[in-house]
This record gives C-alpha cells, structure tokens and sequence, in this order.
C-alpha cells in the first residue's frame, strides 16, 4: 500500500495510514502499481496516430530513428506535446465557452436564476469589445458581451479580441512570429490537424501552432471563463476561511464539491442556507448542511463565499476516507474514475452532473442552467437523505485545519495597495525598484504522486518568499499553501525576506497572494500587464523580473497553461520535464532558443530548491537588465551550478 506521505499536511498523511489498514487502495497504490512506467512514452518519442504503428523511436541510437511513415523523434515529440496543449486549450476554453453561456440565458431570462452580480466588471469587459455601454441596461449590454465571448471560439474572419488585454509590445511579438489566434476553436483543430499523419512535420513549425492555441487559451477562453465568472458571481475580494480535511464536520450533513465549473456550485453554496433545507438536515438528525470544496470548485465557492476548503485534487479519496461525506458532487476536470471505488467502501454517495463527464457506477443528476435552483435542491436533499445512512462508528476526520485568506484579484491589487480613492499599482512597482521585493512569481498548478506530495510546492514557494520574491498562486498550489500556513498574513514574519516582509506589514496581506482556480491563471496575466502599464519596469511582460512554476504538474491543462505563459514572456519552471526528452533538437528549441523568438522559455527541475534557485537567478538577470537599484536588504543566496 501507499508509502508514507513525509511531507505532506498532517491530514493527509492521517487518511493515507488509514487507506492503507483497511487496504482501500488510492491514488498512490494505483501509481506504485503502475511502475516501472513506458519509458518511450516518458521521453515523448512514441507515436500511435495511425494504425501502421505504434511506433517508437530508440533513444538510444542503436535501434528505429524513423517511424513508418518517416517521421523523427522531433516530429513525433512535437506531434505529442502540442496535442497535450490542444486538450488543455480545450478543458479551459470550454469551461469559458460555458460561462459565456450561462450569462447570455441570464441577460435574456427574466426568470434566470443568474444575474449579473458585478456590473462594473461587465463595463469593463464591454469595453474590451468595443461595445457601448452608456445609457443601455444592465441586460443589454451583458447579453451583447455575452455574444462577443462565444464569437471568440468560432469567428472566421479577425483576431481574439480579449488578446487587446495584453501590452501592446506584446501584441506586436505575437504579430511578428505569426501566432495571434484567431479563434479559439480554430486554433486547437488546426493542432489536431497538423498532427494528423502526413501533414505538419517540422518540429518548430508544430510548436508555433502550439503557441498559438495556447495563447488562445490564457489570453483567449481561459480569460473569457475568469472575466465572465466575475461578472456572474462577483468579483472576489479578499476573505478569510480554513482549509484541510477537519473543516468536515460529523454532526452535520457534509457535501463535497469538487471539479471546475462555478455554475453549480455557486448554485449550491446558497441553496444550501435556505432555512426549509437546513430545517430538513436537523430533522434528519444533523446540526445542518456542511459545504465544502476540492480542487478548483473549491476555490471559486472559496473566494467568492468563504467557503472551507476540504483538499487539494489529491485528497479527493482522502475526503470519502473520512467516513463522514454524505455526498460528493462532481463536474468535470480532475475527476479520479478511483473516486467511485472509494466511495463504495463507505456510504458516500458519487454524483456526476456533467454530461461531458459521466462514471460507470455514479448516480448522475444532469445539471442544467436554466433549473440551477431545482438542481441544486435535488442534490442537497439526496445528502440529506443519506445521513442515516452514515455508520457513526466508522468516522475518523483529521482535526487539522488552517486559516488563509484568499480572494485576490488584478482589481484588488490596485485597492489594497492604492487604497479606495487612489488605487494604482504604483506601491508594487515601486517596491520592486526600490528593492524591497526582489520580483515575483506565479506557482500554480496540479498535484502528482510521481513526487512526494505537496514537497514541491511548499519547498519552491518558502525558498521564493525568503529571498524576497512575493508569490502569486492558483489552483492546487494555492490549496496545499493555504494548508501549510502560507496564505495568512503573519506567515510573512515566519518565512519571507526582510523586503517581502515590509510590504506585508504595510499593506496587511500574505506573502503568497491566492488568486482562484486555475481557470485563473488569467488573473496573473492581468496582473502582468498592468505592473507593465504601471511603467518603470519594461515595456513588455518578457522585461519585468518574474517567473513562473508548475512543480508538480499533471494535466494537459498545465502544458496550454505553461506554454501561454512563455509564450507570454515568462521563464517557466516545472518539475518531470515535459515529455520531449527524446528529441534533443525540440527540447533545446524550448529551453533556450525559443526565448530568442518570443521572450520566455522552458526550464525543468525536480528538486524545489533548486528550481526556485534558477527561477531567482532568472529575476536577477531582469532586474540588472532594467537597471534597478540593488537589493534593499541583501540575501544570502546562492547560484546554482
């Protein structure tokens, strides 16, 4: 069974112990049973796109260097990778394609149970493109907006207009290299068509597509779902909540929910308070309904309502292990088919409610925007129902929990350093100059049991906020943040640089900002651009004394995400190299000549220390490039060799 989780929170490592006693395997089982694993596949150098293979290509020189029908290890590493950023491209983009939706049915639906929370934002957003908003109602201009971001998908003629987000220095490299998307449907079809056999066979030529639907993503679909969501839910501010497994409650009704999308689960975050249904949980035996969240769902009830974190992706199972989850809600993304296992070991009910995304042995309750409220009351009766259900003695949740404050956003930046009648990113900027804060870092991302779960992340991001890099986070990253402590204020006197640790006192935040879901990532592009439009720091994002880092990355997503941000001008870290290891030309292309091209590049480094090294030498290199003055207060930091 699984091996002890050494570094992992206290929780975690309570329910893995536990999996393993009652021989309930988890995800970790599943990956030990798994090795060794393909050692083709890891490279990136097998090919099965048509039925004359597979093939594989020996990296040792000694056996095939050509498939079939001809193609290379750089063909087919290429081929392979930007396939992966046309599956990420495409579960982000969806998800915005979706938001675009459900705006539209409340713009034109009187009776919706959606509405526009935020209408400056909307403004905001109906300037980007370039539609009018003075002296039209609330409802016109949301469902004109709404119509702009689905032309963004499918238009044939014209650019992605939310690219008009990014500096126009940047606008102008995109333009030259020939990758400004045009749309982002288009975009990932053409890469799957590329990669078609017999069609696209040069390797830096493949990747340009790659950029390109990549861009369409996180300047594109991924920003259309983070600025609609806004406009629907509300604009996150900053909030105070607790993380990790003990936020399950065993005198309440618990129902988890874990996915992506906010359609849903904003829905069920306020039904859930309604006295009718909270009076029928108390009937049933329970104190009331305990709502909670894993994984990105998470963190969009969390910014936007307060609501407890229950787990990043990988505690997923641990959350049914606890005995105590009545229900666990799920919607697409990051979804373990293992989880229905699990789930039948104890009396958790599994339900699916995507039609994207079904499981052989869930119950699926369909969920449809327009009966959101009917929906949602369904499944939070079903929880209840199966309260009685529960067998007392068999509940064993963690006691661990940990304050964090969360909700932040490329508007509030401007609120809490500028103040509400002066708001500006001028302190930032300035910090930055002066050299209180050496720069700043955006790490994100997945989860993965081929590392020791959670070392990555929290290593890389106490070594960054010590040497006076502030961090931005998303998604799972942000989660194990808010779990080791890392997301409260006074974690700065803890952890960070003397500089770093000014800043936080003067303005009252963290020394790691948790910017959402990982859908998100957008907000840190915003925030880029608008420490670039501040001025003092460059004229383009490629210019500013950032990185960015996936220490622990998994999903395809995190390939669209990791290649919009260097097709951005970001150097970016991960951990496992991406799987291109078997074509020497492709993955000196992505480490170092692509930076010539457009400004950012790739890096690979397992051990978090010194990834975060290379990740402040390359912000060193920024600031001397810019001219700044030295660090205000010297660091005792050490290149890598």
């Amino acid at each position: 069974m699984a091996k002890e989780l050494k570094y992992a929170d206290k929780a975690s490592q309570a329910m893995v112990k536990r999996a393993c006693d009652e021989e309930i395997k988890t995800v970790w089982d599943r990956y030990e049973d798994m090795q060794p694993q393909c050692g083709f596949g890891t490279l990136g150098i097998c090919c099965k796109n048509c039925s004359m293979g597979p093939c594989r290509i020996d990296p040792f020189g000694d056996g095939p260097q050509e498939g079939i029908c001809g193609a290379n290890a750089d063909t087919i590493a290429a081929r392979n990778l930007v396939r992966m950023v046309a599956g990420g491209a495409a579960a982000h983009s969806d998800h915005g394609r979706d938001i675009a939706h459900t705006l539209l049915m409340a713009a034109e639906n009187p009776e919706s149970d959606y509405k526009v929370k935020d209408a400056d934002k909307l403004k905001r957003v109906a300037a980007v493109y370039g539609i009018k908003t003075d002296g039209r109602e609330i409802k016109e201009i949301a469902a004109d907006v709404a119509r702009a971001a689905l032309e963004e998908f499918g238009r044939q003629e014209g650019e992605v207009q939310m690219i008009k987000n990014a500096p126009a220095a940047r606008q102008k490299v995109w333009k030259d290299l020939g990758v400004t998307p045009r749309a982002i449907d288009r975009e990932i079809v053409e890469i799957m068509h590329r990669t078609h056999i017999g069609v696209d066979t040069e390797y830096k030529n493949i990747v340009k597509q790659g950029i390109r639907a990549s861009i369409a993503d996180g300047w594109g679909g991924s920003m259309v779902a983070t600025e609609l969501s806004d406009i629907l839910f509300g604009l996150p501010k900053p909030i105070r909540a607790t993380a990790n497994l003990g936020v399950i409650d065993k005198d309440y009704v618990n129902l988890i929910v874990h996915g992506h999308e906010p359609t849903l689960s904003d829905i069920i975050a306020t039904v859930s308070q309604k006295k009718e249904l909270v009076e029928k949980a108390k009937k049933a035996g329970a104190k009331g309904i305990n709502l909670a969240g894993i994984c990105c769902t998470a963190n969009e009830i969390l910014m936007r309502h307060g609501i407890a974190v229950a787990g990043s992706v990988m505690q997923q199972e641990l959350a049914v292990l606890t005995g105590a989850v009545e229900l666990m809600l799920v919607d697409v993304q990051c979804l373990y088919p293992g989880l229905e296992t699990v789930t039948k070991c104890f009396h958790t009910k599994l339900v699916t409610t995507s039609p994207k995304a079904k499981m052989p042995g869930a119950e699926h309750i369909e969920f449809h925007e327009d009966r959101a409220v009917e929906i949602a009351t369904q499944i939070i009766e079903a929880a209840i129902d199966n309260f009685k259900n529960r067998n007392s003695e068999n509940i064993h949740i963690p006691k661990n929990t940990e304050r964090l404050v969360a909700g932040f956003s490329a508007e509030s930046v401007f609120d809490f350093l500028g103040g509400k009648y002066r708001s500006t990113y001028r302190p930032l900027n300035d910090a930055v100059i002066a050299g209180r804060i050496r720069g700043a870092a955006g790490v994100i991302g997945c989860s993965n049991p081929n590392v020791p779960y959670e070392e990555g992340h929290i290593k890389m991001v106490k070594e960054l906020i010590k040497n006076d890099v502030i961090v931005v986070t998303t998604g799972c990253n942000a989660i194990s943040c808010g779990k080791h402590g890392l997301l409260q204020p006074e974690s700065a006197f803890k952890y960070a640089g003397e500089g770093l640790q000014e800043v936080c006192r003067a303005v009252g935040i963290p020394p790691v900002l948790h910017l959402g879901s990982c859908v998100d990532n957008s907000r840190i592009l915003m925030v880029l651009a608008n420490v670039v439009a501040e001025g003092g720091l460059g004229s383009d994002i490629s210019d500013l004394p950032v990185a960015g880092a996936a220490p622990e990355w998994m999903s395809e997503k995190a390939v669209s995400i990791g290649m919009y941000f260097v097709a951005s001008g970001v150097y970016t870290m991960i951990g496992h190299p991406l799987p291109v290891m078997g074509s020497k030309n492709l993955y000196k292309y992505l480490t170092e000549e692509m930076e010539q091209e457009i400004g950012g590049k790739w890096a690979f480094e397992l051990d978090p220390i010194k990834a975060a090294h290379k990740m402040i030498e390359h912000i060193d290199k920024k600031r001397a490039a810019l001219k700044l003055k030295p660090l205000m207060y010297a660091q005792a930091f050490e290149p890598v060799a």
